[in-house]
């Protein structure tokens, strides 16, 4: 099963990332996208695990989703 995420999701992780890049990641941040998480892994019944595992691998490894699609580990 592909696991589904929301542009709004991959913008915060993308903001966190940048922050983290910059040794600049603040809690807030943090806490807002493992929030953010849990709400959409709830709400679409999916792994709260897999959300935040294809979440990273989509905003940190962006090569791989052109050449492979969505991860189906």
């Amino acid at each position: 099963m592909a696991i589904e995420l929301t542009d709004d999701l991959i913008e915060l992780e993308r903001a966190a990332w940048a922050e983290q890049q910059a040794n600049a990641l603040t809690v807030e941040t943090a806490a807002a996208v493992q929030a953010a998480i849990t709400a959409h892994a709830e709400a679409t019944g999916q792994s709260r695990f897999e959300v935040e595992r294809e979440l990273k691998r989509v905003v940190r490894h962006p090569a791989e989703n052109d050449e492979d699609g969505p991860s189906e580990l």
